[in-house]
């Protein structure tokens, strides 16, 4: 992005702890007229850095009561078998997160799911068809912090 400053850092702060501001109260509170307002988020979602709106969902209401940090370790680190195993894992609606990690593991998924059931037929559902050397889950028993902003000052 060409031109980023306080005020761009500003309104990704404002967003990122209240996403429901209407444009006005977000003008009002950074000192911008609307349009200004407009145009800089409209400059934000077309660089990339702004990237669409999301409700947060409490999962327990939904009998969705268990977190489960799955690591994953394997012998095949060619990028053919990342991508099929992303592709495979991306399937797996309860694994919200993936990431490609260093250190002892290869792989970190998150996966929000009901009860220790529902962790067993989403660990088989990701286990089939794939060679990995070891699988193992932590389970979350409290979740302290979350959906943190992030620092852009």
């Amino acid at each position: 992005m060409e031109k980023f400053d306080n005020i761009d850092r500003s309104i990704l702060d404002l967003l990122q702890r209240d996403a429901d501001l209407s444009q006005r109260q977000m003008a009002d509170q950074l000192g911008l007229s609307q349009n200004a307002l407009w145009r800089r988020l409209k400059r934000l979602e077309e660089s990339g850095i702004l990237q669409g709106r999301r409700m947060r969902i409490d999962p327990a209401p939904l009998g969705l009561d268990l977190t489960v940090f799955v690591m994953v370790r394997t012998r095949n680190h060619s990028m053919e078998w990342a991508e099929a195993f992303r592709k495979h894992v991306a399937l797996i609606p309860q694994v919200i997160e993936m990431h490609r990690i260093g250190g002892d593991w290869d792989y970190m998924l998150k996966i929000v799911t009901s009860g220790m059931s529902g962790y067993d037929a989403v660990y088989r559902r990701m286990t089939t068809g794939f060679e990995m050397d070891t699988v193992t889950g932590y389970f979350a028993m409290e979740t302290m912090l979350q959906d943190r902003p992030l620092d852009v000052f």
